[in-house]
């Protein structure tokens, strides 16, 4: 267990479980802790009520019984310029984002780190199901510490850290990294804390419990198009091609006899949504892709060409893959098995190990 005597960590509090477990933790460890609940959305459930305004409330029942102080803050502007516009600019392009890393990026880790040095903090702590640890041989970026994967396999999130600059986490703590989730409740159980019980979150923050294409379809034009079977003729219509994720097989409206229909491909000059017939269909499958907007958390990748694992979501498998660099800063990742629906805008992660190397944007996929 660390020391944190005489060290003031800011912990972002979110009114969960796992937040307020940090901070228990922080606290036996000796840190002097801070909790500062973000409110990044203006966000009403089905029956119209703020879900924020409950989490603040847990959160300020968890400070209090553990005598902490705790604020709130608003970065509402800032998530809808830096994350929310973006993720709308990518599903009008044709891709599937993923706005959580975004949020990492440039709200969790960028401006509320700001928030903690304005506070004279020493570090910036957050319930991340992930760890840190000194680096045994020193990075190009000057980075000190590296990133692990959480010890519960189950709930590791690295994935959604994969953008985060590695100088970062010289900064960071999690503080539950270490622990599985029953753990995590439990120990909430024992200090009695109002979270205790409470469900996790669970889908993309500012969409809450409603319908996923009911929400994009207030911010990205509908505009219906063909669905064309791959090699074949027109089987069906869509209701725009950005409500559609490779792989899918719900939603399309698609019946007759035979095996269900799956989301392959997008034609977006055409306007067209390509699809196939069948679970284990090729088309479904590819075993390359290229990367952009790589993020090294040491500041480079290991060597030009390395062999190593990723992951091309977040619930997935390690897969094994060597990684090529190009020119350009982009990789070139070759699998050894076909992957499943690797799709464009999505994140590529890489893993050595326990440890999290980095990742990038999946910019495009070729051919087996």
């Amino acid at each position: 267990m660390q020391n944190g005597h005489g060290k003031k960590v800011i912990l972002g509090m979110s009114g969960g479980v796992d937040s307020s477990v940090a901070a228990v933790l922080l606290k036996e460890q000796g840190y002097d802790v801070l909790g500062l609940f973000m409110k990044n959305w203006d966000e009403t459930d089905e029956n119209g009520e703020c879900t924020a305004t409950q989490d603040y409330e847990d959160v300020k029942k968890v400070s209090s019984s553990l005598g902490i102080p705790c604020y709130s803050i608003e970065f509402i502007e800032e998530y809808r310029n830096h994350v929310f516009s973006e993720f709308v600019r990518q599903y009008e392009a044709g891709f599937t984002p993923n706005p959580d890393v975004l949020c990492n990026r440039e709200i969790k880790f960028d401006l509320f780190l700001k928030k903690a040095i304005e506070f004279g903090c020493d570090y910036l702590a957050t319930g991340h199901y992930a760890q840190v640890r000194d680096r045994t041989s020193p990075a190009p970026n000057g980075a000190k510490m590296e990133l692990l994967r959480g010890n519960d396999p189950n709930k590791d999130q690295t994935y959604f850290l994969t953008a985060v600059k590695g100088e970062v986490f010289d900064r960071v703590l999690f503080p539950i990294g270490h622990l599985p989730k029953p753990e995590v409740r439990e120990i909430a159980k024992r200090h009695h804390l109002a979270t205790s019980t409470k469900k996790d979150s669970t889908g993309i923050c500012f969409i809450g419990e409603r319908k996923f294409k009911a929400f994009l379809n207030q911010y990205v034009q509908a505009k219906p198009g063909k669905i064309r079977e791959f090699g074949g003729g027109i089987v069906g219509e869509h209701d725009g091609v950005a409500f559609y994720t490779l792989g899918q097989r719900k939603g399309l409206r698609l019946g007759g006899e035979g095996e269900p229909w799956f989301v392959v491909s997008k034609n977006i000059e055409k306007n067209e949504l390509l699809v196939v017939r069948g679970t284990d269909h090729p088309e479904l499958y590819r075993s390359t892709l290229v990367a952009r907007e790589l993020n090294w958390f040491a500041g480079a990748p290991p060597a030009e060409t390395f062999t190593c694992t990723a992951k091309t979501r977040y619930r997935q498998q390690d897969q094994e893959c060597s990684v090529q660099t190009l020119s350009n800063g982009e990789v070139r990742v070759e699998f050894a098995s076909p992957q499943r629906a690797v799709t464009p805008g999505q994140y590529v992660v890489f893993y050595q190990g326990e440890v999290c190397l980095g990742g990038g944007v999946i910019s495009h996929i070729a051919k087996n």
